[in-house]
C-alpha cells in the first residue's frame, strides 16, 4: 500500500490505524521517524504497537484517538499523504483539510454489507478530492465509528413478492456486492447464491430472494424502502456498463456530497452515506 500511496522522500504522512505497527514501521523506515504520524483508536492496541516499534528501532509520532478526525495537533495542509489501514463508509472531512491540495489519500471504502474498494484520491482543495479505485481485492476492518449499529435478531417477515430481474448470486461476487452496497448503504447483506437477504435496521425494511422452480428467482420485500428495487437498478446499470471491476469506478468528494461513479464523473453513480 505504501507503493500505491505514491509517497516521495521528504513528504509527511498521516497513517490512520496503527494496528500492530507493521505498516507504521514500513513508513518510518522509508521516510524517517519525523515524517510519519500514526493514529490508533484503541489505547491497548496503541501501547502494544508503540512497544513493537521501539523494539524494532523506530520512533514515529504516535497518537491515540479517533483517526477519522485526523491529527488533533495538525494545521490545515500539514500532510502530503494519508494512508488508512481501516475502512470507512465515506471520506472524513478532516482528512480533506489536513492533506494539502495536490496531496493524496489512500483509503478503503466499505460499508455495512462489508464490500470494499481501495481508492487513491487527489485532494483538489480544502474539503474536496477526486480519484479512482485501484485494481485488486483489498479489505480492512471498518473503523469503529463507522461500523453498523447494534441490531436485534433478524426475523424474516412476509411481504410483497415478485420475480427478480437479476440473478441474486451476482451480489455475492466481489464487485457485485460492492454495487449492491452502493445502492443500499444502510442495509446489511446476508445469505449466499440465489438466497440473499438485505436488512435495513434503521427502517425495518427487508428483502430476500429465493430460487424458483422455473429457473428464475422470487424476491420478497417489505418496509418503506424497497431494497431489492435499488439493487436491481444498480446492478443493471453496472451490467450495461460492461460489469467493470472496481478499477472502472471513480469517486468525487466535496463538502456537499461524496459520489462514486462508473467510468467518468458524469456516468452512473451513487452517493455515499455522509
Amino acid at each position: 500500500m505504501w507503493q500505491q500511496l505514491e509517497v516521495e522522500p521528504g513528504q509527511k504522512v498521516l497513517e490512520v490505524g496503527t494496528g500492530t505497527g507493521y505498516s507504521t514501521a514500513l513508513g518510518a523506515h522509508r521516510l524517517g521517524d519525523d515524517r510519519v504520524t500514526s493514529a490508533e483508536y484503541d489505547p491497548v492496541v496503541g501501547r502494544a504497537a508503540a512497544s513493537a516499534l521501539k523494539a524494532a528501532g523506530y520512533a514515529p509520532r504516535l497518537v491515540v484517538g479517533d483517526g477519522l478526525r485526523g491529527d488533533p495537533d495538525a494545521s490545515a495542509g500539514a500532510y502530503d499523504r494519508l494512508i488508512a489501514t481501516c475502512s470507512v463508509r465515506y471520506v472524513p472531512m478532516a482528512w480533506l483539510h489536513q492533506v494539502k491540495p495536490g496531496g493524496k489519500i489512500l483509503v478503503t471504502l466499505s460499508g455495512w454489507s462489508y464490500a470494499s474498494g481501495l481508492a487513491l484520491l487527489t485532494v483538489t482543495g480544502p474539503g474536496s478530492a477526486t480519484g479512482r479505485f485501484l485494481p485488486g481485492y483489498t479489505s480492512f476492518m471498518i473503523a469503529r465509528p463507522h461500523d453498523r449499529p447494534p441490531r436485534p435478531t433478524l426475523a424474516l417477515l412476509p411481504g410483497e413478492e415478485r420475480t427478480s430481474l437479476v440473478d441474486p448470486a451476482v451480489i455475492g461476487t466481489w464487485t457485485g456486492s460492492w454495487v449492491a452496497q452502493l445502492a443500499d448503504p444502510a442495509a446489511e447483506r446476508m445469505g449466499a447464491g440465489a438466497e440473499q437477504i438485505l436488512w435495513d435496521v434503521s427502517t425495518g425494511s427487508q428483502a430476500r430472494t429465493l430460487p424458483g422452480p422455473d429457473g428464475r428467482w422470487t424476491v420478497v420485500q417489505r418496509g418503506p424502502v424497497r431494497l431489492w428495487d435499488r439493487v436491481e437498478a444498480a446492478v443493471r446499470l453496472w451490467q450495461a456498463a460492461g460489469k467493470p471491476h472496481q478499477e472502472g469506478f471513480g469517486i468525487t468528494v466535496s463538502a456537499a456530497r461524496q459520489r462514486v461513479w462508473i467510468g467518468t464523473e458524469d456516468g452512473p453513480g451513487w452517493d455515499l452515506p455522509v
